[in-house]
């Protein structure tokens, strides 16, 4: 069965999922009063729920609803906005751009995450967990899982973790908020644990998982490098408690060929979940077909921060992400290139609009483009950090460079058919400094960082927070709300403060105000 179709068909059986509170409230109501007939249940049986969901179904949603979370108001809006990659001309759509508050853009990842792809991980979990010949479906499951649950504390901090996703197993409606602290070190004993269970003799999930259709060898990669970027994640806080877990994931393995790059797989349709939502959900809200750059509904354009870094460096790898619109074509040569500066409102729609660079459709926001989760450019670049900290016994050097020609190979997703060679001239242009301090090495690396993991605009904002680098010049738009700065952490949905109060209150007892200013554990 073909993707599409694997995911139509789970839609369809799956479609009484996000009824299961409702459902099972009903049922304590039903079930406190005297049965008035003898075939009650038989008449009061929903024909249409499912009784004993299918993994292999349930897992090929989770993955599809776990990446196909809001991502334009999340990763362009907000994350790509205010590390410098978009910028729009527009105020109510500059949300992180400028630095505005807009409940609908920063709840929006929070509210969608646990109804879908998190209840749909657990339902996976507590179905296979009981049967050891499906012991690697649960592992994958749990790695899938951590994945998860890092990209929404990351942008948030302290959320609902250990008992959030358990309505339906254990009655818990209101799930506590677990400190940050509690949650990344879970999730790194999660990946540990899971990545050695994992067994290539027993099944696995098959064509039902679309990133690595299955295959345990390459998910144990996966969990070992996640395990290394959460890991590096801890330096600013627990060096030593970041050193123990970025040894292990190097001992464990992680993704350093190409072949082991953690890719999304998609089709251009049938149906709108089969698109990649990085450019079918950003096409749909601002980069509209037929605008050609001069009528995008949020004003959104690549940010000259990021536009002239790749120019004054003369990188290559800007004809794949950027192009301007000449007509109904868009110009992919460096040369012509411009970004759009950051905080910037202008008002009607500017005349030279169509002159700044957009996303290139043809390439990153292609229908039918992969997305890279976790890649060997990524782990290159962080176990060249590793080596400049002296906590793994390589070349920081080589590992820089082996980083930067992995993210020239891997713009073959997109169709472009780099080779290691084509990486030259721009090492040799942009040479790294062995010789220069930590700091200068870190700049460099993440810069880097900055660069090759272009789309996935919430690991870069997060790593940015980590690490303070590339350097980036705030801007201070009249009526933004962190005076100026770039937001370290986004604000809870109001709808939680009438939900889950008590529960909330707690949270931000623990972790500080409620605000875009205050800083997450690790961020402190």
């Amino acid at each position: 069965m073909s993707n599409f179709k694997l995911a139509l068909f789970l839609i369809i059986k799956l479609k009484d999922m996000k009824k299961i509170t409702l459902l099972y409230i009903a049922g304590l109501l039903l079930g406190s009063m005297t049965a008035c007939t003898d075939d009650f249940e038989e008449i009061n049986t929903n024909p249409n729920s499912v009784e004993k969901p299918d993994p292999n179904f349930v897992f090929s949603k989770a993955q599809l609803d776990g990446l196909n979370n809001n991502y334009f108001a999340t990763n362009i809006l907000e994350c790509g906005g205010m590390l410098q990659h978009y910028a729009t001309y527009k105020e109510a759509s500059g949300a992180g751009d400028k630095y505005l508050s807009n409940e609908v853009y920063y709840s929006a990842y929070f509210n969608q995450a646990y109804p879908t792809a998190l209840n749909e991980t657990e339902v996976v979990i507590n179905e296979v967990k009981n049967n050891p010949n499906e012991s690697n479906k649960l592992n994958i499951a749990r790695i899938w899982k951590a994945y998860l649950y890092h990209r929404l504390t990351d942008l948030y901090g302290d959320i609902p973790y250990s008992e959030a996703a358990k309505a339906n197993s254990t009655q818990i409606f209101l799930p506590k908020y677990d400190s940050q602290e509690f949650i990344y070190k879970d999730l790194l004993k999660e990946l540990d644990e899971a990545a050695a269970a994992l067994d290539p003799a027993k099944p696995s999930f098959g064509k039902s998982d679309f990133i690595y259709d299955g295959d345990v060898a390459k998910w144990k990669k996966f969990s070992y490098s996640l395990m290394l970027r959460l890991g590096l994640r801890l330096t600013k806080v627990d060096a030593a408690l970041a050193q123990t877990w970025v040894t292990k994931a190097i001992a464990g393995g992680v993704i350093l060929n190409t072949a082991d790059n953690a890719i999304m797989k998609y089709t251009d349709g049938p149906n709108d979940f089969n698109r990649n939502p990085v450019g079918f959900d950003s096409r749909k809200q601002d980069f509209t077909a037929g605008s050609y750059g001069t009528k995008n509904v949020e004003g959104g354009k690549l940010a000259k921060t990021f536009i002239d870094l790749l120019q004054s460096t003369a990188d290559p790898r800007i004809s794949v992400y950027a192009g301007v619109w000449q007509g109904t074509t868009q110009n992919t040569a460096l040369a012509v290139q411009k970004g759009f500066p950051n905080g910037t409102k202008i008002a009607p729609t500017p005349t030279e609009q169509a002159t700044y660079s957009e996303p290139n459709q043809s390439t990153v926001f292609k229908y039918d483009a992969p997305l890279v989760l976790i890649s060997n450019a990524e782990t290159n670049l962080y176990l060249a950090e590793a080596a400049a900290r002296g906590w793994y016994a390589a070349s920081d050097k080589d590992l820089y460079e082996k980083g930067v020609q992995a993210s020239f190979l891997n713009m073959g997703i997109y169709g472009v058919a780099y080779t290691i060679p084509d990486a030259t001239p721009y090492l040799t242009a942009n040479p790294y400094n062995a010789a220069g301090s930590f700091e200068a090495k870190m700049n460099q690396i993440h810069t880097q960082i900055y660069i090759a993991l272009f789309v996935d605009e919430q690991e870069v904002y997060a790593n940015w927070r980590r690490t303070g680098y590339p350097v980036l010049i705030p801007v201070n738009f009249p009526g933004n709300v962190t005076n100026g700065t770039i937001p370290r952490r986004f604000k809870y949905p109001t709808s939680e403060y009438s939900v889950n109060s008590t529960n909330l209150a707690e949270a931000v007892k623990r972790q500080g105000q409620d605000l875009f200013t205050t800083k997450i554990w690790w961020d402190k």
